[in-house]
């Protein structure tokens, strides 16, 4: 019989340099799936990315903590339970600039590429 579904118990740790946890539980590295990508992250207190302009739509809800996005020049502070969608093509600057470490689930559709976010050099 040919199961219907798929549990992930293995997600792909992206490797990273600036403390950020990243579980990507389905996407292109795990599962192959180039519609969409869900992942697990905590980001670390005064942690933040560079600017970026994906070319996928980006969703995040908040488990923890919180988190900050400046957004075509808006800044955004989401909290425990709030949520949040990103266009494609909206450049963005995610960070945590907080005491506290902020935990979240992000979901992008398509799936998460490299290739795609496009981000800006410091």
């Amino acid at each position: 019989m040919i199961k219907k579904y798929l549990i992930q118990n293995n997600p792909f740790v992206v490797p990273t340099t600036d403390g950020k946890l990243i579980e990507e539980h389905h996407g292109i590295p795990t599962t192959g799936n180039s519609d969409l990508s869900i992942a697990h992250m905590i980001a670390p207190p005064n942690w933040s990315e560079p600017f970026q302009t994906p070319e996928f739509e980006e969703y995040t809800y908040i488990i923890s903590g919180k988190k900050q996005f400046i957004i075509e020049g808006e800044t955004i502070v989401l909290e425990k339970g709030q949520s949040i969608k990103i266009d494609k093509n909206t450049r963005v600057q995610y960070s945590n600039p907080f005491e506290e470490p902020c935990e979240y689930i992000s979901v992008c559709r398509p799936a998460f590429d490299f290739n795609k976010v496009h981000r800006e050099e410091n």
